[in-house]
């Protein structure tokens, strides 16, 4: 019998299968940025797979659009090959119902095969499909419908459909791009990635109501830990682990600034102890209160969490500052649609040129994923506190970025820009060691007078607007733009 693998293996095999088509492989620097457990399938794998009903929706003899005479099976055929395109970033996914139907009493039948899926990708092929749609969005299981030109002309009713109840749940994307069809799927796998997902949260404080509230609504198990466990693992890791650890951190960085050797070498121990923790809890996300009831965290706890949580980001799991549960929620929602981690980050606004400056001390190399490229990177000290050891790591100029922030469990602010800066120079000494400028597509002054909610935001490389916007949909979250 094959082995299930854990939460934490299956996150840390890309936290989604799109770190292949959306960053490209890239090279590895020589260090533990980016570790697979041996005997695992290729990125993509979780715990278990993504559930999808692939629905192929047309008519047999159909002698209009698109054309006289299609063969449907060779329709189908077409659409195999193009998935067959698509396999790397769909190895997670299992198509569990694979049907052609044109009309509603074709998909009567099928009901029962849909309760279990995380969502349905409704393929349009023809005309003469009259009540087909509406009989599957019945099911009310989040749906993408994918129709290319000439398909037919039903996309002329989509938009009244979904703003019915019927259609509450309902996504479409209209296009002849046929990549796109990885793309419907990715809210699918986010909600499939929420539910699977667990955060150990190493705090005092209680947070009982909040993750009460995130279970019912995601389906994420939210744990608390107590400063003796993370001691314990502390202590179960060797020096000898840990002085290696040690080593490959200090050869990947391009300069070592502040911190001691020994301090690198506790920061180290911690890391491969958060490594530990995660995997005896069958967690994928470590955060720690370190500015709340375990701060100064260098007194409670043996070092500062910072460089435990970069290498927990670069393998494709989860290191929060903060104890910053929203935060938490919104990286492992980045994962679940884009195999990518996010950026915590405390905002400063210049309106000269149009800019936000998202800062943190913590910065993580592997933007791209745990299969892109790694950026350069420094070993600092957190600069609030001169003392324990971050990441500094330098993002890439040029990259359009989304920032967004889960409220609770049903409002999603966001808005999207591209760096233009990246001031990490050691003459540029004010805000946190890792800092990025970024241009907004909005109006930087509407953002900042629509700004609520607190201070930290996530940032991801990309503008996954799209994505973000479906999932929102799916799971009745209110979709805010903030800069406009």
């Amino acid at each position: 019998m094959k082995k299930e693998i854990n939460r934490r293996e299956f996150l840390q095999l890309t936290a989604a299968g799109s770190a292949l088509c959306l960053a490209g492989v890239g090279c590895q620097r020589q260090m533990v940025l980016s570790r697979k457990s041996p005997g695992l399938i290729s990125p993509g794998c979780r715990r278990t797979k993504v559930k999808v009903a692939r629905i192929y929706m047309g008519t047999p003899g159909n002698d209009y659009w698109p054309k006289p005479g299609l063969n449907l099976k060779d329709e189908v055929r077409f659409y195999e090959s193009e998935f067959a395109k698509l396999k790397d970033e769909l190895s997670d996914v299992d198509f569990v119902l694979d049907e052609l139907v044109g009309s509603p009493a074709q998909v009567t039948p099928l009901k029962s095969r849909l309760e279990d899926v995380d969502g349905i990708l409704v393929i349009h092929l023809t005309m003469r499909t009259g009540g087909t749609l509406q009989e599957i969005l019945k099911s009310q299981k989040p749906t993408t419908v994918f129709a290319v030109p000439y398909s037919g002309h039903g996309w002329t009713g989509f938009g009244a459909l979904r703003k019915q109840e019927l259609g509450a749940k309902m996504e479409c994307m209209l296009t002849s791009d046929y990549r796109q069809l990885a793309a419907a799927i990715r809210p699918f796998r986010a909600i499939h990635h929420l539910r699977e997902a667990k955060i150990l949260n190493v705090t005092e404080r209680s947070f009982d109501r909040y993750a009460n509230d995130i279970k019912n609504k995601f389906g994420t198990e939210i744990k608390q830990i107590k400063r003796e466990q993370v001691l314990n693992a502390y202590n179960a890791i060797s020096d000898g682990e840990a002085k290696a650890e040690t080593d490959r951190w200090i050869k990947g960085a391009v300069r070592v600034v502040e911190p001691p050797r020994e301090e690198i070498f506790k920061s180290c121990k911690l890391a491969l102890a958060f490594e530990k923790l995660l995997d005896d809890e069958d967690a994928t996300v470590m955060t720690v209160d370190c500015y709340g009831t375990y701060a100064p965290a260098y007194r409670k706890l043996p070092a500062f969490p910072c460089l435990g949580f970069a290498r927990l980001n670069n393998m494709g799991l989860g290191g929060i500052c903060e104890s910053d549960l929203r935060s938490a929620m919104t990286h492992i929602l980045f994962q679940g649609l884009v195999g990518r981690p996010g950026f915590i980050s405390d905002p400063t606004v210049d309106e000269s040129n149009k800019s936000i400056i998202l800062a943190h001390c913590l910065g993580t190399p592997k933007m791209d994923g745990p299969d892109g490229p790694a950026a350069s990177y420094k070993l600092r000290t957190v600069m609030e506190r001169q003392a324990g050891v971050v990441v500094q790591a330098k993002m890439r100029i040029g990259q359009k970025v989304t920032q967004a922030i889960l409220i609770g469990t049903d409002l999603l602010l966001y808005f999207t820009g591209e760096i233009i800066d990246t001031p990490v120079s050691l003459e540029h000494d004010r805000g946190c060691r890792t800092k990025i400028t970024v241009k907004v597509d909005g109006d930087v002054e509407k953002l900042w007078k629509n700004w609520s909610h607190g201070l930290h935001r996530q940032t991801c490389y990309g503008d996954i607007t799209t994505e973000l916007q479906h999932f929102c949909r799916f799971k009745e979250i209110e979709f805010v733009d903030e800069a406009v």
